[in-house]
């Protein structure tokens, strides 16, 4: 398993694992273009992927601008291998290196990851979008975090 910083030809396999998942998916899978993804990596943020014998099979994004987590997504096959909570840390590390500004994400109710959310600290601020849990967590709160 490697994690690396994503590049502008992963894109193809980001979508592919995007559109693979069970849970928060998309009502509509053009929802999200390459463009899309391409501006978030590399204009308001920046990604990463995991790799296990060249195939993306996970992969997260920082939104900066918006502060915001974009995306956290593991390719069903490969769930239950720690790669959501590396592809978690590393982008967060990454986020609060840049600012100290608090960080939001929004998941849909009832989820594994809502309680992944809820057990790596971040804090339910209420609904987001079409209902939606919005989550936040503090500059604080990650550098305090239990290892």
């Amino acid at each position: 398993m490697m994690i690396r910083e994503a590049k502008p030809e992963d894109i193809p396999q980001i979508q592919r694992v995007r559109n693979s998942v069970k849970e928060n998916t998309l009502s509509d899978p053009g929802l999200v273009t390459d463009e899309d993804c391409s501006e978030f990596l590399f204009q308001r943020g920046k990604g990463w992927v995991c790799e296990i014998e060249d195939e993306i099979v996970g992969f997260s994004i920082a939104d900066l601008k918006g502060n915001n987590i974009w995306a956290l997504f593991v390719h069903p096959d490969f769930e239950n291998r720690g790669i959501g909570r590396k592809l978690h840390d590393i982008m967060l590390d990454w986020y609060f290196e840049q600012n100290k500004d608090s960080v939001w994400l929004g998941t849909s109710p009832g989820t594994r990851a809502e309680i992944f959310y809820r057990k790596s600290g971040w804090k339910e601020m209420g609904i987001h979008g079409k209902g939606e849990i919005k989550f936040e967590i503090t500059f604080k709160n990650w550098k305090n975090k239990v290892v």
